[in-house]
């Protein structure tokens, strides 16, 4: 199935189908390769409107739940220091779908996320 580009609101809808059952967040940035395991419960979005810098980040995708974080590279797992995964947001994200995985593309590195 091609992947179809999304609005950030038609990528939420979708997205929120998938609370209450467990994802997998693949994330590439730069030559680092984490995966998360998530027992998604919900899903909500922050806006930070007092930044200092670029490094913090505008808007948030926050995904809500416990999971474990398995580093590629060391192949270590250790668990979410809170009970959210946050995803960095810009106005130029790109938001796909496939019908299976949603890819999200930021200036900062892509997640894909998918049942597990």
């Amino acid at each position: 199935m091609d992947h179809e580009f999304l609005s950030v609101e038609e990528f939420n809808v979708l997205l929120q189908q998938w609370s209450g059952r467990t994802i997998k967040i693949t994330k590439h940035e730069l030559d680092d390769v984490d995966q998360t395991v998530l027992n998604l419960q919900n899903i909500s979005y922050d806006q930070n409107l007092r930044r200092i810098d670029d490094y913090v980040p505008k808007h948030s995708l926050l995904l809500h739940g416990d999971g474990q974080i398995e580093t590629l590279t060391t192949m270590s797992n250790v668990s979410l220091p809170s009970s959210n995964y946050e995803i960095p947001l810009q106005d130029d994200s790109l938001y796909e779908f496939n019908g299976e995985t949603f890819v999200l593309t930021t200036n900062r590195g892509v997640y894909k996320i998918e049942l597990a």
